[in-house]
């Protein structure tokens, strides 16, 4: 079946964006736009949540604060700094990227979507995250969180692990992505885990698209 939305975000654009300033959490990788930050942030918030994050994302650029360390280290060393996070295809697809930028993008992280992409272990919604967040290319991110508050926003049943409908939540969400693309992408990412949230009753009150959602 179709799905049609009859509402755009454009109204939603301005209010998305002033309540993220004045209410995104204090995240260590949020202190920059430094393409490498957000990358390694992104790779190890798959799968695990913002608190256990946090301790490993400081730990890890402790010992490995650029690419260029990255991709020196022994994978032995790589994979014993990575232990507790799981899932450690993750890490080695982390020194296989290092690697490729140094040799083949003299050591300068690639700076649009169709260029991340091409990396290993970087799929659709982490070259958004980055090309967006570093590089304000108007690329959107689409996870569950932005799934829901769109579909919530509309009214709308949608099936979040659809990949027809995630891909036209993209279009739809790509006609209202303002200049600070990375903003708005974070802003209703977040809007979504604080607020909007999947389980549980949603914090409707607190939210900045109650007059339009």
């Amino acid at each position: 079946m179709e799905i049609r939305y009859n509402k755009s975000m454009n109204k939603a654009v301005k209010p998305l964006l002033n309540w993220y300033q004045k209410n995104k959490r204090n995240l260590p990788w949020r202190k920059d736009t430094d393409p490498y930050h957000i990358w390694i942030s992104e790779i190890m918030l798959q799968q695990t949540r913002i608190e256990a994050v946090i301790e490993y994302y400081e730990r890890f650029m402790k010992y490995l604060p650029d690419i260029q360390s990255l991709s020196k280290i022994e994978e032995d060393q790589l994979l014993k700094l990575w232990e507790g996070l799981g899932y450690y295809t993750r890490a080695r697809n982390l020194k296989k990227t290092a690697l490729i930028i140094v040799e083949k993008h003299n050591g300068v992280f690639p700076q649009n979507y169709e260029d991340i992409l091409k990396l290993p272990g970087i799929g659709e919604y982490t070259a958004g995250a980055i090309s967006s967040i570093c590089f304000q290319e108007k690329t959107p991110c689409i996870d569950g969180n932005v799934m829901r508050v769109y579909a919530r926003y509309q009214n709308k049943n949608i099936d979040i692990q659809n990949p027809k409908e995630k891909k036209k939540v993209a279009e739809e969400i790509k006609k209202v992505l303002p200049k600070e693309a990375g903003e708005f992408n974070q802003a209703i990412m977040e809007l979504g885990e604080t607020i909007c949230i999947p389980n549980g009753i949603p914090k409707c009150l607190d939210c900045p698209l109650k007059k339009e959602c």
